[in-house]
């Protein structure tokens, strides 16, 4: 079992970055590293709430750790910090015992810089998993969650998230 941390600097206040670590469909959006989908099955956003997703890779030459082109994972969560902090408890469902297993996922909102500093540390991260993989997934889906929250000039009308479970 191994461990990662990967921060990056969102542009975005605290809450409206937090409100994007708990919607569905903004997960669905940003927390999908490059050449996959993402598709939320379920998603209760609450201490002890469950959760279902699935990333499904566009090539066919890519296999997932779920079904031929599919990683599936499932957990609950464990943690919620208001505009600070998300634990979720995550396992891939997979009959490969390589993948198999509980990992922690905490993502951490700091201020920093005129934005949100967001840490995401990966513990427990199973055998089949390099940790240079699931870093750099992690920072696809970071740069992701930027362009998700970010406003940039122009953007004035845009509207911001939802609060979650709206």
């Amino acid at each position: 079992m191994s461990a990662t941390r990967v921060s990056r600097l969102v542009r975005a206040p605290r809450p409206v970055v937090y409100r994007a670590l708990l919607d569905a469909a903004a997960i669905a959006a940003w927390r999908v590293p490059d050449g996959m989908t993402g598709h939320v099955h379920e998603f209760h956003p609450r201490e002890g709430g469950t959760f279902r997703v699935s990333l499904t890779y566009r090539a066919p030459e890519n296999s997932g750790k779920s079904e031929a082109h599919t990683d599936t994972y499932h957990g609950h969560f464990r943690r919620l910090v208001p505009d600070e902090q998300v634990v979720e408890v995550i396992e891939f469902e997979t009959a490969d015992p390589g993948f198999a297993g509980v990992m922690t996922m905490t993502t951490t909102l700091t201020d920093a810089g005129g934005g949100t500093e967001v840490l995401v540390e990966h513990e427990g991260l199973p055998g089949g998993v390099r940790p240079a993989d699931n870093e750099a997934g992690t920072r696809m889906a970071l740069a992701n969650l930027a362009r998700l929250v970010e406003r940039r000039p122009g953007d004035e009308e845009r509207p911001p998230l939802a609060p979650p479970g709206s």
